[in-house]
């Protein structure tokens, strides 16, 4: 009997830890990318390619949905989003910035890539 408790606990404590794998440093360089793609997604279309307002739109929109898998509440990212547009609002496209995220998230998040191509593709963002 003692040996089931310990294996229930066991295995309900692996997949409690198992939801969220981000530190709190790749949280917070993430939540930081991801406020600057939300702050290039509204930059005007004359102003910036329409293509990199798609890819920001994208990553914006699933990096937003990883976060809140990962566990981060969906009203501290909201909050943090809106932190990151009121100070990079009306700033011009960094490229040196984006690049340096579009790295980062690639290098983090397995996959990352592919999924973000796919929905600037898709048009569902």
């Amino acid at each position: 009997m003692k040996k089931i408790i310990i294996f229930i606990y066991l295995i309900l404590f692996t997949s409690a830890n198992a939801a969220g794998h981000l530190s709190d440093k790749d949280k917070k360089a993430t939540l930081k990318c991801t406020g600057l793609y939300y702050a290039n997604s509204m930059i005007p279309q004359g102003t910036l390619e329409l293509d990199k307002i798609v890819f920001s739109i994208a990553a914006k929109k699933y990096l937003t949905s990883y976060l809140i898998k990962e566990g981060v509440k969906e009203d501290f990212v909201n909050i943090e989003l809106n932190k990151a547009v009121d100070e990079l609002y009306g700033k011009p496209y960094d490229d040196k910035k984006t690049g340096e995220c579009n790295k980062y998230i690639y290098k983090l998040i397995p996959e990352s890539k592919a999924e973000i191509d796919k929905l600037v593709k898709s048009g569902i963002y």
